[in-house]
C-alpha cells in the first residue's frame, strides 16, 4: 500500500472514530437529560401524591388579610361518612383557630341523618362560639336542611336560606317493613332464637307486638323532645308560637323565616361579603385523601368477610 492510500485510510478511520465518539457523546447527553426530566416528572408526581394523601400541608389557601372560613356539610350525616361529627368538628376547629378567620360559614345541604352525630356537631358549635366569641358562625342553607341538618343549623348565630330552600322536618322516625306471613307462603320456616323476651324487637317477620310498638313510640317521643329543646335553645325568641313547627313537616325558605326557623335570605357569598365583611372564602371542608379511600374500602371488605359467619350482638 503506497503512502497516499495509507493517509486516506487513516483519514477515513479518524473520521469514523470522531463520528462514533460524537454519537456516544450525544447518546450520553440524551440519557443524562432523559434521566433529569424523568426525575423531575417523578418528583412532581410524588409531590401531587403527598398532597393528595394529606402528607404535605393541609390543602388550605392562606391569605394575608382576613377571610371567611367555609365548611360544607353535604349529604347524610353519619358516623362513617364525610359528614361525621369527627370530620366536621375538626374542620370547624381549624376554621376558628386560623388567625385570619373573621367569620365562619357552615353551608348545609343535608336531609338529616344520625341524631347522635348531629348532636355532637351542635355541641361543638356551641363550644366554639363560647371559646371564640369574636368570631360569628352563620349557617347558610342550600337546597335542603331537614331533620339532623336543622339540628346542626340551630346552633348557629344566624341562619340564611334561599327562598326555595326546604327547611325543618323537626321530628324523628323509625321505619321498616313487615313481612308477616310472607315466609309461610313461600314455604320458608323462620328460626329466630333469642335470649331476652324483647331481643327480637321489631323483627320484620314477626307480628308487631303492642308493647314493643309502644316502647318504640316512647323512644321516638323522647328524642323528638330533645330535638325541640335544641331548636328552642338555639332560636330563642325568634321562634313563632306555632305548634306545626315541630310537627315534622318542611317549609320553604321564605316560610321558615316567617316562622322564625331562619333569619334572612342570603347565599354564602352574600354573607361573607355583606355580613362578615370578609369577601374571600377559604374552604376548610374535610376532604377524603387517597389513603382514606383505600383504608375504607379494604376495611369494608375485611368487615364483610369477618361478619359473614359470626354471631353478632344487635
Amino acid at each position: 500500500m503506497n503512502e497516499p492510500e495509507v493517509k486516506k485510510e487513516n483519514w477515513e478511520r479518524s473520521i469514523l472514530e470522531n463520528l462514533a465518539l460524537a454519537s456516544l457523546r450525544e447518546q450520553r447527553r440524551a440519557r443524562t437529560w432523559g434521566i433529569f426530566f424523568k426525575s423531575l416528572a417523578f418528583l412532581y408526581l410524588f409531590i401531587l401524591l403527598f398532597v393528595a394523601l394529606g402528607w404535605v400541608g393541609d390543602g388550605k389557601v392562606r391569605l394575608a388579610d382576613k377571610h371567611t372560613a367555609l365548611v360544607d356539610l353535604r349529604g347524610i350525616i353519619a358516623a362513617d361518612s364525610a359528614n361525621s361529627a369527627d370530620k366536621i368538628n375538626a374542620s370547624l376547629q381549624s376554621a376558628f383557630q386560623d388567625r385570619n378567620t373573621k367569620g365562619v360559614i357552615l353551608r348545609i345541604n343535608s336531609p338529616g341523618g344520625s341524631p347522635v352525630q348531629a348532636g355532637y356537631i351542635n355541641d361543638e358549635i356551641r363550644r366554639l362560639r363560647v371559646k371564640y366569641p369574636e368570631i360569628p358562625l352563620y349557617a347558610v342553607i342550600g337546597d335542603i336542611c331537614a331533620s339532623g341538618g336543622y339540628y346542626v343549623a340551630a346552633a348557629a348565630d344566624r341562619i340564611y336560606v334561599d327562598k326555595a330552600s326546604l327547611v325543618g322536618s323537626i321530628g324523628v322516625l323509625m321505619d321498616g317493613f313487615g313481612f308477616t306471613g310472607t315466609l309461610e307462603k313461600l314455604g320458608v320456616e323462620r328460626r329466630l332464637l333469642t335470649a331476652g323476651e324483647n331481643k327480637g324487637f321489631l323483627d320484620p317477620f314477626t307480628p308487631l307486638d303492642p308493647a314493643q310498638r309502644d316502647h318504640a313510640r316512647s323512644l321516638l317521643r323522647e328524642i323528638h323532645e330533645q330535638f325541640i329543646r335544641v331548636v328552642q335553645q338555639g332560636r330563642g325568641e325568634r321562634l313563632k308560637d306555632a305548634p306545626e313547627i315541630f310537627s315534622g313537616i318542611v317549609w320553604t325558605g321564605q316560610r321558615s323565616i316567617d316562622l322564625g326557623l331562619a333569619d334572612e335570605i342570603g347565599s354564602a357569598e352574600y354573607v361573607a361579603r355583606e355580613i362578615i365583611e370578609a369577601e374571600a372564602l377559604v374552604d376548610f371542608t374535610p376532604r377524603e385523601g387517597i389513603a382514606d379511600l383505600f383504608t375504607k374500602r379494604f376495611s369494608q371488605i375485611a368487615l364483610n368477610v369477618l361478619t359473614s359467619s359470626e354471631l353478632t350482638l344487635k
